[in-house]
């Protein structure tokens, strides 16, 4: 990674079903081997099981999902003559969605089930519910912040 300047920001196109951003990052996270078409089948059916299972608009069950499993503090580590200290952070909000983006996926992936679609779509309403691995690794990120809240001043 560069240390002068930051590469620029890519801007994604919303998804073509939903129009939603989200969704096509979430797409984009998903997808293995440049097989866009098949991640966003595996989505878009995840998505139809989620309508059919809580009786809601599957888009805004997707979007609770993130918001319920995104961090707002984590600990970074920071070195202060000699040691290493976890200093908890105040965690941007693109980087909170990203994480909760990547933690739904990765526990969805773990899940048993029969295919990946039933696995997501558990993954999502569990997350959309306050519960689930999604949401106890963001307690988890949480609780670890509160508990090296002493080293807040190294921030």
């Amino acid at each position: 990674m560069p240390r002068r300047n930051r590469p620029p920001k890519r801007q994604i196109e919303s998804d073509k079903k939903y129009q939603n951003l989200h969704i096509a990052m979430f797409v984009n996270r998903m997808m293995y081997g440049g097989k866009k078409s098949t991640a966003q089948t595996i989505m878009y059916r995840a998505l139809t099981i989620v309508e059919e299972r809580a009786k809601r608009d599957p888009v805004e069950m997707f979007e609770q999902a993130l918001r319920n499993v995104a961090p707002s503090v984590e600990v970074k580590p920071k070195r202060v003559g000699g040691s290493t200290y976890q200093v908890p952070m105040e965690v941007p909000h693109d980087r909170s969605i990203s994480l909760a983006m990547r933690w739904i996926l990765e526990y969805a992936r773990g899940r048993g089930g029969r295919n990946m679609e039933e696995k997501l779509a558990a993954e999502l309403l569990d997350a959309a519910n306050g519960q689930g691995n999604a949401i106890k690794r963001k307690d988890d990120t949480h609780r670890m912040a509160e508990a090296n809240r002493a080293f807040a001043h190294f921030r």
